[in-house]
């Protein structure tokens, strides 16, 4: 896999390069981290990221953050450097590009304009793990002790085909099945997690449940993608095999599964992140649940249940307290935000300071899932919180989703992600939206698969399909 892995960055810095950044001549090879680690510490940590996510996380519990600029494009540190952000969206590959094509002119940046910190997804982070783009941790400083409470997957896909750690994070994020309780109530006679955990405990249940909500005017979820990351997070065998896209039986499960919710009526026919499927979160929604890994439930659902998200979070609209979660049909991840330092920073100790604290703290770990209710990556700091009987959510009736979460965790299996995840599961959900509103049939949504996967992967030979 690892000549895959440095082939398919190979191509997509060949493309950046086409789209203006011819200027460097190529990206660093040998001796990248030496170079790194021998140059002058910079006026300027550059941090790329895809939103505000880290940012949020940075300036509000990195030590030595001294001021924030009125628009968070800089936060200037007590020694005086100067935290400079670039962010741009992640949709449609957009930030992998832009991150590409910065990378390949890396070397002959100057040193305050070079990157220093990028973070990624889990669905492209090989891309980046296996290459000569990304430092070894354990170069910058950080040990095996420093980073003994971390959950062993956020280790392990960032760790490349020669044991090279290349990054860490301050997130671990287990899935779980987020329903209203008032919706529960109406169509099983209970809300109790575990009642309707035992309702939801496979897909055939769930489907059947799914029927039941029809039957009391309620949609089962909100869209065609909602259960998708409960299917692809559990397929049998990586994307991609050589230079062959092998599309999984799971995948084709939630194919059919998502053409029956539309057909029946059991979907709202939303996309995700769309804002009809923002309001089905909300005061009028009518949906019955929504699959959420943990940064899903204490910042994106929770945001658009509020009537005012920026205002109070408190009872009164009919949403906040209505939600709870249970483990649903099948275990699954969602997301984890990696945090990398680039090769030729010319900030490793500062670098490494960052990495320490935000993801090997355990006290700062503590303190954030305290006050955000974000699930991190620091084992011991979880138990102690899933233990404690005085902790729960007040936006989920009081519940402590933290315990859900430290057995959710231990289910997690990172073992098929691969550096064309993103790619694949975005053109596999945008290509069956036709099919499932029944304006292509299914061969038709097979070849607008095909087609997209050419589109994006021109090293890609062939799509083969389940029998």
């Amino acid at each position: 896999m690892k000549k895959g892995f440095k082939a398919f960055l190979s191509i997509a810095l060949a493309a950046a390069m086409m789209f203006g950044m011819t200027a460097c001549g190529g990206g660093n090879s040998g001796g990248g981290e030496e170079e790194a680690a021998a140059a002058e510490a910079g006026k300027v940590l550059n941090i790329w990221c895809w939103n505000d996510e880290f940012q949020s996380r940075f300036n509000d519990y990195y030590p030595g953050v001294a001021e924030i600029a009125e628009d968070k494009s800089t936060t200037t540190l007590e020694d005086g450097t100067v935290v400079k952000w670039t962010i741009n969206p992640n949709e449609g590959m957009n930030y992998q590009d832009k991150l590409d094509a910065a990378l390949l002119a890396q070397e002959s940046a100057a040193d305050d304009e070079k990157i220093d910190i990028f973070l990624v997804e889990a669905d492209y982070a090989l891309k980046y793990v296996d290459s000569d783009y990304t430092v070894d941790v354990k170069e910058l400083g950080l040990t095996d002790a420093d980073m003994s409470e971390q959950y062993q997957y956020t280790k392990d896909i960032v760790t490349d085909s020669n044991g090279a750690q290349k990054g860490t994070t301050w997130q671990a994020t287990p899935g779980l099945f987020a329903y209203r309780r008032s919706i529960a109530k109406d169509v099983l006679g209970t809300d109790d997690p575990e009642e309707v955990q035992a309702a939801l405990a496979d897909w055939d249940k769930f489907n059947a449940v799914a029927e039941q909500a029809a039957a009391k005017g309620y949609k089962m979820l909100s869209g065609y993608d909602d259960s998708y990351r409960t299917f692809s997070n559990n397929v049998s065998a990586p994307w991609v095999d050589g230079t062959a896209v092998n599309v999984d039986a799971n995948i084709m499960k939630w194919v059919d599964q998502t053409k029956e919710f539309t057909d029946k009526g059991y979907n709202n026919k939303t996309s995700l992140w769309a804002p009809e499927w923002a309001a089905d979160q909300g005061p009028e929604g009518k949906v019955f649940g929504f699959f959420y890994s943990t940064w899903g439930i204490n910042f994106t659902l929770l945001g658009n249940s509020l009537a005012d998200p920026d205002g109070a979070q408190e009872v009164g609209n009919g949403i906040f307290g209505d939600y709870a979660v249970c483990y649903g049909p099948e275990p699954y991840y969602w997301g984890v935000t990696l945090i990398f330092a680039a090769t030729g920073t010319d900030n490793t100790e500062l670098v490494a300071d960052v990495m320490k604290q935000l993801t090997c703290n355990g006290e700062i770990m503590k303190k954030i899932t305290l006050d955000t209710q974000d699930y991190t990556n620091n084992q011991a700091a979880m138990q102690e919180i899933a233990d404690d009987p005085e902790f729960g959510s007040a936006f989920l009736g009081g519940q402590n989703h933290i315990a859900l979460f430290v057995e959710a965790a231990k289910n997690i299996d990172m073992s098929n992600a691969g550096p064309y995840d993103q790619g694949c599961n975005e053109g596999i959900q945008g290509a069956f939206k036709d099919y499932f509103d029944g304006n292509v049939d299914m061969d038709g949504a097979k070849a607008n698969f095909e087609k997209t996967i050419k589109e994006k992967f021109p090293e890609i030979e062939s799509v083969n399909w389940p029998e």
